[in-house]
């Protein structure tokens, strides 16, 4: 059974101890809570996919606590550091050439020639790396392809027997994964949406930025949060419904969503919604209904991102 922490310097120094011993940690970042294990460890990375029930080929992101940390695994190019001094530390992983003398397991990159990695906003994970002063591969703290965990209960109740320790750090502040973002070749793709948005990207990098939408291959995907089935409930999901049909739970958005509906945002806010998304659809995912119909979101800003969880929410499993 897995031991909750509280986030003081005492309790996040023995996760720390738990981490460089190759013990997996649970902790929150400002996205969704990951799953946390020494990269530089195939035994650690591979507890990872052991705890997740995850697929060997899916890659891992790769959580350090700095721009020059992570220029230690990872080729920076001018464009990935604009986009690095631009929104690091926060939700944004970018997808760059491995160092040759890159400590990073294989078994975290899939043994692509590549590899995933963050920094950071949370003052749990940033305060977390210091003290364990390693990179951590951390994908969401949850059964592979099932909904996201954004506070601590939802690790537990997923994951309780086969992580050492949780750190509770209250309710994630996003609620959805970071924006994915290639930069393997000359013109950067977003590979996943996520907080960090096109428009943003596009700003800082003074270029177009397009979004990859769809599924990887199966048997290779190049990031994490590819699958066309993945973030899903137990139940099947609707999505664009007006109002629900009987046996059906209603996740509503707006002002105009029924008053008994479940409700992302009462006002719309394309931010709140995406913070309550995966601990809403938790709610709603039990046996009292048959299926989760989920009123529409607008494809702009933040909505991209949205809309592309409940996509893979949705997609034939």
């Amino acid at each position: 059974m897995a031991r909750r922490l509280q986030p003081n310097l005492g309790e996040i120094g023995d996760a720390a101890r738990a981490l460089r011993a190759g013990k997996l940690v649970a902790f929150p970042t400002e996205t969704v809570y990951g799953l946390g294990g020494d990269a530089t460890s195939d035994r650690a990375v591979a507890a990872i996919f052991a705890a997740k029930g995850r697929p060997s080929f899916n890659p891992l992101i790769v959580h350090v606590a700095n721009i020059s940390s992570a220029a230690q695994f990872a080729e920076l190019s001018a464009k990935a550091q604009v986009a690095a001094r631009a929104f690091w530390p926060g939700p944004l992983t970018l997808v760059l050439p491995r160092r040759r003398d890159c400590r990073i397991s294989l078994l975290a990159t899939a043994g692509l020639d590549s590899v995933a990695i963050r920094v950071p906003a949370h003052t749990i994970a940033q305060t977390l790396l210091m003290m364990a002063g390693l990179p951590l591969a951390a994908p969401s703290a949850n059964p592979s392809g099932r909904l996201s965990p954004t506070i601590a209960d939802h690790v537990l109740a997923d994951l309780d027997d086969k992580v050492e320790f949780v750190i509770d750090g209250g309710p994630c502040e996003v609620g959805v994964e970071s924006t994915v973002l290639s930069i393997l070749e000359d013109r950067p793709r977003i590979l996943r949406p996520g907080a960090v948005t096109a428009e943003a990207l596009a700003e800082a990098l003074k270029e177009p930025v397009p979004i990859e939408m769809g599924a990887e291959d199966a048997a290779a995907p190049r990031s994490p949060g590819r699958l066309l089935s993945h973030y899903a409930p137990s139940l099947p999901v609707r999505l664009n419904a007006a109002a629900s049909e009987p046996g059906e739970a209603l996740l509503g958005f707006g002002p105009a969503a029924p008053k008994d509906a479940l409700n992302l945002s009462p006002t719309a806010d394309l931010q709140e919604a995406a913070a309550n998304l995966f601990a809403m659809l938790r709610r709603l995912d039990n046996r009292h209904y048959r299926t989760i119909a989920v009123m529409p979101i607008p494809e702009t800003g933040l909505g991209t991102a949205i809309n592309d969880r409940l996509r893979r929410a949705a997609a034939p499993r």
